[in-house]
């Protein structure tokens, strides 16, 4: 219902001015960023998406320092333990949009948990130096693909998160391979996979839509991402504007 002002001007009922497309073209960034796998997608869903992310993930990453710094070298360390700890309380929130001020720390946070972890643990329980260095590259290869990618509004096909295991499963592994005893061969082995993986992926990925020659493949059809020519991100980009625009001056 509109309200009589004095004068006889009437004022419109203010109206919530949705998101822009571009505001929440970044949250989905920082979804893809994070790199969740089946374990910590499914806590997300039961948690339906409620929890922020970034309390619960700084929680988890002082705890995970606490337990490396308390000791890392006997296959019963503290440390075997820390992912657990870091999937109960970062995985719960991998559904939420992560449109907070500083939700744009998490990634990176996430980064600094799965990178530190697993060198400190290879590290200490005698794994190569150079195929420590080569596992970890691996990762940051696939990552630094992610982030590209979205840039571009590609984002890679959801099996490759699954089938890449996540920063989670990647960090249980690692943590049931040192119970085991089997740290060396099981990274050995990761490596292989998930260089062949996401080395395969994404080459057939940026052949296949042709990014080198300016030219975008819509793959909204085949359910991995918005895509569509620079001409037409553009002119969505500039209709999001747009609309934003109009919501607000209706509030005035």
């Amino acid at each position: 219902m509109s309200t009589v002002l004095p004068g006889g001007m009437s004022e419109a009922p203010q109206q919530r001015q949705k998101p822009s497309e571009e505001f929440l073209f970044h949250g989905d960034r920082l979804v893809a960023y994070r790199d969740d796998g089946p374990v910590a997608q499914t806590l997300g869903r039961l948690s339906g998406g409620q929890l922020p992310p970034l309390l619960p993930l700084l929680v988890a990453a002082i705890v995970t320092g606490i337990l490396l710094i308390a000791g890392v070298g006997g296959q019963t360390s503290p440390a075997i333990f820390a992912p657990v700890l870091a999937l109960l309380l970062a995985g719960p929130a991998s559904t939420h949009p992560h449109n907070g001020r500083l939700d744009w720390l998490v990634p990176p946070i996430m980064r600094a948990i799965e990178y530190g972890y697993i060198s400190t643990l290879a590290f200490a329980h005698d794994v190569s130096k150079p195929l420590t260095y080569a596992f970890i590259g691996v990762l940051a290869y696939h990552h630094y693909d992610t982030v590209y990618r979205t840039r571009q509004r590609l984002w890679p096909a959801k099996w490759v998160f699954r089938a890449g295991l996540g920063w989670d499963g990647r960090l249980l592994i690692v943590a049931i391979a040192t119970l085991a005893g089997e740290l060396p061969i099981t990274i050995a082995v990761l490596t292989v996979y998930l260089g062949l993986l996401f080395g395969i992926e994404s080459v057939y990925t940026w052949t296949r839509t042709g990014t080198g020659k300016g030219i975008m493949v819509d793959l909204e059809d085949e359910g991995e991402a918005p895509g569509g020519t620079a001409a037409e991100q553009e002119e969505e980009a500039e209709a999001a504007r747009a609309e934003a625009k109009a919501a607000s001056e209706e509030t005035v």
